[in-house]
């Protein structure tokens, strides 16, 4: 299944997209797809639903982030050898752990905003996991038994913060507009294999990062099986997995993203996203 949040930003109502493309609503099954809904009971019940009776919506409207109000939004940092290297760091012995901010997260086609201050502005197409029920200490064998689905995120970075000001990556990691997520919530049966999914970002049609699972250092599995040794999970916890070369700091000259930019991203099965980047006013 692959389910959406449509409308304008804070009022979004949860839906599903049917085998037909078409849009329909679950708000009357469903309140939304946060961290209070996002549970396997719940998706038991949307699966019993006969879709073609849902009420159809615009296709045209904005869609919305895919994930609302999770309590955590985690990411792995250096998760493909090749980007490990363009950015001048050794592939890690264990997973680089940090935080986004949940502030950050937005629409996938919504604007990505240039802070006043920034000046290193990059992108980062990933894989994120939303987790769907409470996981903690975890089997790696019995990692996929928590999640709920899948969707693409473009893990935005301001390296002049992340690298430059001291500290952790969070701070250049969590500006708003920082975490583009969706369209699609993707569960699990929807994924023959994930660990033969093809990701892609263009900027201004031009090919910037080329990527595929089986190259991730640690795979979704053993992710899952290592942040739930330290930290419990909860349903709707977002993970955002780590992204292949190609990004702007890699590049030589390094080249980071400017007010008109266009972006495409695109992953194997969980759709596209579109965003233009502008500066803040």
């Amino acid at each position: 299944m692959k389910f959406l949040r449509v409308g304008n930003p804070g009022n979004e109502i949860p839906a599903l997209l049917d085998q037909d493309g078409k849009i329909r609503d679950l708000s009357k099954h469903v309140r939304d797809f946060d961290r209070k809904n996002l549970n396997f009971e719940n998706l038991e019940k949307l699966q019993q639903l006969d879709f073609s009776k849902l009420d159809e919506l615009d296709n045209n409207q904005r869609i919305g982030s895919c994930v609302s109000d999770p309590g955590n939004f985690f990411a792995i940092g250096l998760n493909y050898k090749e980007h490990a290297e363009e950015t001048g760091a050794k592939a890690p012995d264990y997973p680089v752990v940090f935080n986004k901010s949940v502030h950050s997260i937005v629409g996938p086609n919504d604007n990505i905003i240039i802070p006043k201050n920034s000046k290193k502005l990059d992108h980062e197409v990933e894989i994120a996991m939303v987790i769907g029920k409470k996981a903690k200490r975890v089997n790696e064998n019995e990692a996929q038994e928590y999640v709920f689905g899948y969707c693409i995120c473009n893990d935005v970075s301001e390296r002049d913060w992340q690298k430059d000001k001291g500290g952790q990556w969070v701070k250049g990691k969590s500006g708003d507009t920082f975490g583009p997520l969706g369209p699609y919530l993707v569960t699990k049966d929807e994924i023959e294999n994930l660990n033969n999914l093809n990701l892609s970002l263009d900027v201004n049609g031009n090919r910037h990062q080329t990527g595929n699972t089986s190259l991730m250092i640690f795979n979704f599995n053993y992710l899952i099986a290592h942040l739930s040794s330290f930290i419990t999970l909860m349903p709707g916890d977002i993970i955002t997995t780590g992204t292949p070369p190609g990004v702007g700091l890699g590049m030589n000259p390094p080249k980071f993203l400017k007010d008109g930019d266009e972006l495409f991203l695109k992953v194997d099965h969980l759709g596209e996203q579109k965003s233009k980047v502008v500066s803040e006013k």
